[in-house]
Formats: C-alpha cells, sequence, structure tokens
C-alpha cells in the first residue's frame, strides 16, 4: 500500500471519531497510541485532570534533547448545527478531496505523521522524532499548555516542531495570539415599571460591549507600520451577549463573550488594564449605588501567545528548502505553535489543507494536499534524525 492510501485509510479512520472539543477523545488517542505503538514508537497517554480527555506524547529515537516534534490536535469543532452533504463523521471521497469533519483541521497531518511512523522506526534516527497529538486546542490550546508544563518538568526541549495546520502547504513562521473571555455581570432583578429600583445586568453589558468597540479603534492607532499581519492590527470580537428573562423583568445578570486576537502582547496588557479601570472607575460604582453586592467578573477561557516571526529559525529554513519556497506568510488565526517557542523551540507551521475549508460544512482536503505533506515528511524526517 502507497504511503497516501495509507494516509487515506488511516484519516477514515480518524474521522469516524466524533472527537468535538467539549467530547471525550480518549478512543481516538487509545487507536493512534496502537498504530504508533505498533510502528515501534513509545507512547504516553497522558490524561487531563477529569481523566476524559488526553494529549498523545509517542517517540522514535534516542531520549534527550533535539529532535523534531510532529504536532497536532485531535480535537474538532462541531458539526450538528451545519447542513452537511454527506455525514461528517464519516469520511466521503468526491473527485479528488476527502470530505469530513477534521480532514483538514487538523486530522489529515495527524493521518500522514502516523503513515510515515514505520518509515521513521526503520530509519533508526539519531535524533528523537516525536508525535505530539493534544486535546482541546480549539477552546484554549488546553492540552498543548498542559504538554508544554510537562516537557518543562522534565527538561526536555526538542529542537524543532512542525505545526501540520491546515496552510495549502506554504510557510507561516508567525501568527497573532488568542485570548477568550466571558465576563459576567450581576445586578438586581425587578419588575420593569421600576427601573431605578433595580440594576440591569443586560444594559451594563451594553456599556461594556460600547466600551470593546471603542477599544478597537484605539487599537488601530496602536497599530505598528512594520506589521505584515492582515489586519496588521489587534483585533476585538465581541461574539455574544447573552441575558434577560422577560420583556416586563429588569435583568440581574448578563454574560458578554468576547476574543482579542493580539499583534503584541503589550496590547493584550493595555486592552484588559483599560477594562478594568473602565469597570472600577465606572460601572461598578453605578451598579452598587443600588445595589452593593453588584459584580463584574471576567472568565479568561483561554490565553494563548501568538508566534513571533524569528531571524534565526532552523525549521523554518529547512521546511523552505525542502518545499521550495521563496518566502514565508503571517496568518490571523491562532495556534499551539507560540507555545513551542515559549518553550525555546523553532516551530514552523505548514501542513495539508485550506483555513478557508475549517469549521465550515463539507469540510475538505485533496489527496493532492495530502502527497505534498507526505513529500515534505519524507524529505525533512532524514534531515532531522
Amino acid at each position: 500500500m502507497s504511503d497516501l492510501s495509507e494516509t487515506r485509510a488511516i484519516l477514515g479512520d480518524l474521522i469516524s471519531y466524533p472527537t468535538v472539543s467539549w467530547d471525550s477523545n480518549l478512543a481516538m488517542i487509545g487507536y493512534l497510541a496502537d498504530r504508533l505503538e505498533t510502528a515501534g514508537a513509545r507512547v504516553e497517554m497522558l490524561t487531563d485532570p477529569t481523566g476524559a480527555k488526553a494529549n498523545l506524547w509517542a517517540t522514535i529515537g534516542p531520549e534527550g534533547d533535539g529532535g523534531l516534534v510532529l504536532s497536532g490536535h485531535s480535537d474538532v469543532v462541531p458539526a450538528a448545527e451545519q447542513v452537511w452533504t454527506s455525514d461528517p463523521f464519516l469520511m466521503d471521497e468526491r473527485d479528488g478531496a476527502l470530505y469530513g469533519r477534521g480532514t483538514c483541521d487538523m486530522k489529515g497531518f495527524i493521518a500522514a505523521t502516523v503513515a510515515m511512523a514505520p518509515h521513521i522506526a526503520a530509519a533508526n534516527p539519531k535524533r528523537p522524532i516525536h508525535f505530539a497529538y493534544t486535546y482541546d486546542e480549539e477552546v484554549g490550546c488546553l492540552g498543548g499548555g498542559a504538554l508544554m508544563s510537562l516537557l518543562r518538568e522534565r527538561g526536555l526541549t526538542p529542537a524543532m516542531a512542525l505545526l501540520g495546520e491546515p496552510t495549502e502547504m506554504r510557510v507561516i513562521e508567525g501568527h497573532k495570539g488568542c485570548c477568550e473571555y466571558s465576563t459576567y455581570f450581576t445586578g438586581l432583578e425587578g419588575h420593569g415599571s421600576g427601573p431605578d429600583l433595580g440594576v440591569n445586568a443586560v444594559e451594563f453589558a451594553v456599556r461594556y460591549v460600547t466600551r470593546l468597540l471603542a477599544l478597537k479603534d484605539e487599537l488601530r492607532a496602536r497599530c505598528r507600520p512594520e506589521s505584515r499581519f492582515d489586519p496588521p492590527w489587534t483585533t476585538l470580537n465581541t461574539g455574544a451577549l447573552v441575558g434577560g428573562v422577560a420583556h416586563n423583568v429588569i435583568p440581574g445578570r448578563a454574560r458578554v463573550d468576547w476574543e482579542m486576537r493580539p499583534v503584541d502582547w503589550s496590547d493584550a496588557d493595555f486592552v484588559k488594564s483599560e477594562l478594568a479601570a473602565f469597570c472600577e472607575q465606572e460601572l461598578l460604582p453605578a451598579m452598587r449605588r443600588i445595589h452593593p453586592e453588584a459584580q463584574i467578573e471576567t472568565e479568561v477561557i483561554g490565553e494563548v501567545i501568538g508566534l513571533e516571526p524569528m531571524q534565526q529559525n532552523e525549521i523554518r529554513d529547512l521546511v523552505m528548502e525542502l518545499t521550495g519556497a521563496n518566502d514565508t506568510d503571517l496568518v490571523a488565526f491562532n495556534t499551539e505553535a507560540g507555545l513551542y517557542q515559549q518553550l525555546g523551540v523553532d516551530v514552523v507551521v505548514c501542513g495539508p489543507g485550506s483555513i478557508a475549508q475549517a469549521h465550515k460544512p463539507d469540510e475538505f482536503v485533496t489527496l493532492d494536499q495530502l502527497d505534498q505533506c507526505l513529500s515534505l515528511l519524507h524529505r525533512l524526517i532524514p534531515r532531522a534524525a
């Protein structure tokens, strides 16, 4: 069986595991562990505190620092509310493309790395080749953060990491960070006919969103002229404002879900300090004049640092050489790459499929993209090992 046929078969198996972020990924991780162990890897399943999720860390070659990490996340976004042409968790092949939830984001890359494992073991690498498959990337890179903490505890620093997020095999050397928050407003319920006797949590949430809108313009003004991102400034997005129970009831609770994509971490600090000051100096005093127990609390869903382009980057230069790329790109979407960079690892993002297909109905990856990915891995691994 060719490597492409093997990759296609493995991908079909992976798609059949509905690893939506809020569900367990243990069955898929167990499948991957069995495949890699059979190929000759030393395998660890690293469960989270709930026992319902796990990272997979596997190694072929010697122990110790150096070597290469092939990294991907096991979780996918939901498909239940989308209209698909075919079953999202049953891979369907049409016109040279493989359809299914996660085909490009990012089970296609994972399948390619597993297909390569027997070749890696047969080559008897002199430096370690690691396989890292994480949980809950889509909801804040939670598994990636746990894995980095473990590697720090062990004092283990790989030399390079390749993250196979869908880039159409373009070489990506930088991306923005991603910070997600939920801000909760606790006011005082009452009858709608007496608005001054209650604290309308929805109205104060609206004022909070209005401040977020003003900060969007301020972030544009902070944009560095040399920024290569598109858009070049740090962005804010209000994802949801939820509150209220009826037309004639003063709402006592409200929630604002919002996110930020910082170009520079100083922008994140700026936004958080501005919002904290706004709440402490304006919103909370107004709320507590009527109800002293009124509260505004922000929950951090996830704060993931971006990937900073570096002058010295061994894996970027190597992937450019092997793919024939003349330049690199930056992207606005977030990955686990910045976590590896914080650990001291040279990292690049390059994988099969297009981000334009990710998270959408009828997600797909083409066989040609998978073939290009396999070609890169065949040439990269001997150089890295």
